[in-house]
């Protein structure tokens, strides 16, 4: 997005970030909430700004022909996304492994795609899915899995106030329909 379009949503969010805060009853003049509205603007666009990336676009830019047929994992990205039903944050890991069938990507790509499904507003489960299907889609691998594990503060904070809950979903295609390269990948994810 261009610095224009940046600036006039940003002056949308602030315009709602204040009526939201007088709507719970608090002054928004007071010294404490002066710039609130707009740094909760500039968080959100932040939060949120995988929408404006092509998670494909950076898998391709860092493809490499490799005749590597053997599992490459990358484990433990840390990420940060928005509950879509509260809005409210959940993070965790994520885990990824792919097969490749001819082609390799650069490591880091594998996590920032993570980043980009990630700055939506997400639920865990469609999260897993697109970060599987991008993979595989892109770099078209022999196989492709993704397990997130996740603590969701809507489930911590309201709700049914759950502090130590984690929840983890998994996603698998092509070789990983095998159960023994599933319990190959499981197995070298335990062994952290």
């Amino acid at each position: 997005m261009d610095t224009k379009e940046r600036e006039e949503r940003i002056e949308g969010l602030k315009e709602c970030c204040s009526n939201m805060l007088r709507l719970m009853g608090e002054d928004v003049e007071r010294e404490g909430l002066v710039k609130t509205p707009e740094r909760v603007a500039r968080a959100i666009l932040d939060t949120t700004a995988g929408y404006g990336e092509d998670p494909e676009a950076i898998l391709r830019g860092a493809m490499f022909k490799e005749d590597y047929s053997q599992m490459v994992i990358v484990k433990d990205i840390d990420f940060y996304s928005l509950c879509e039903h509260h809005i409210l944050p959940f993070f965790g890991k994520v885990h990824v492994a792919y097969i490749p069938n001819g082609y390799i990507t650069g490591l880091s790509k594998i996590a920032r795609v993570v980043e980009v499904f990630s700055r939506r507003l997400q639920v865990q489960e469609r999260m897993t899915l697109q970060i599987k299907e991008c993979i595989q889609k892109t770099l078209n691998p022999l196989g492709v899995m993704v397990v997130v594990e996740a603590q969701h503060l809507c489930m911590q904070m309201r709700g049914v106030k759950k502090q130590d809950s984690v929840t983890t979903t998994s996603d698998f295609c092509g070789a990983f329909n095998q159960a023994k390269t599933r319990e190959e990948f499981m197995n070298l994810l335990r062994n952290r």
